[in-house]
């Protein structure tokens, strides 16, 4: 009886925590390579997008994982396409700012406008570019690989974005950068940096979605949500940070608020694993942390 409680206990010890998020369902087949979703209240759809050497397309997809419109854009390049965010209005923006080698010098974001989105199958786009001030090689030394982004949203009139670190000697180091939503050329303001973690596969920015009353800000990893509340108004390193475990690890891309709690989750395909969206919520989160 001793031996088969000792095995017992030992077994138990060795399980994996549960996962924290729950599927919802597969994406479509022929989007291997989500990048961002945005959550729309009105029909609880989302739209999607690829990032680069995908179409440049807007994918709507219903509660049941099926598309239910694409709309071309037809001004616009996916040079690497990867977030897509809404301000309170219904325009939607996509962030064509991934910059893996950190050499571009052509970032934007592109406003479609929500009269676009209700009965167009083709759209046009206005863009806004933008620079760091900060960033003075392109490509900068292999230790300072800090001007990737594939994470921001939309506040106030202004953008924010959350870098994504691929420097040599990762050390989880994001930096904060604020642009103005308005039609021209930019000069990015930093506005602080953090860390996540010292872990590349687990500590590297891949979202950010703002909650919808504005008072959490949360960061995707690959099995993380890096969470930001308690702070003054755009100055989101004055409150507390907090890391909440997924327990459960996947190429995740994509993120979005479903209302102040509800989080959806998308990851890219890889291999058979993969291509599906998720569903968790901040209060279960905190819970198993």
């Amino acid at each position: 009886m001793r031996k088969y409680i000792f095995i017992t206990l030992l077994l138990a010890s060795c399980e994996q925590p549960s996962t924290s998020i729950t599927e919802l369902y597969s994406l479509p087949k022929k989007l291997k390579e989500v990048s961002g979703i945005i959550y729309t209240p009105e029909d609880q759809s989302v739209w999607a997008i690829e990032d680069s050497g995908n179409t440049s397309a807007l994918y709507k997809i219903n509660s049941t994982g099926k598309i239910t419109k694409t709309i071309s854009i037809t001004d616009a390049q996916n040079t690497d396409w990867e977030d897509v965010t809404m301000d309170k209005n219904g325009n939607l923006y996509l962030g064509d700012f991934g910059n893996n080698d950190n050499e571009r010098k052509d970032l934007c974001i592109y406003k479609v406008d929500k009269n676009s989105l209700l009965n167009a199958t083709a759209a046009p786009v206005s863009k806004i570019s933008f620079s760091y001030p900060e960033q003075k090689q392109f490509p900068p030394n292999k230790k300072e690989l800090l001007y990737d982004v594939e994470g921001f949203f939309e506040m106030n009139n202004n953008f924010y974005l959350f870098t994504k670190n691929r420097s040599k000697g990762f050390d989880g180091t994001s930096l904060i950068y604020k642009i103005p939503n308005q039609a021209g050329n930019h000069t990015a303001i930093l506005l602080g940096s953090f860390k996540t973690c010292d872990t590349y596969k687990s500590c590297a920015i891949t979202s950010a979605i703002l909650s919808l009353d504005q008072s959490k800000v949360a960061l995707l990893t690959h099995d993380k949500i890096i969470l930001f509340e308690n702070f003054k108004e755009d100055n989101f390193l004055s409150g507390t940070q907090t890391v909440l475990e997924l327990n459960h690890f996947s190429q995740k891309e994509a993120a979005t608020f479903i209302d102040n709690d509800k989080i959806l989750l998308a990851d890219e395909k890889y291999g058979s694993d993969g291509g599906k969206v998720y569903k968790t919520t901040l209060t279960q989160l905190k819970t198993k942390s």
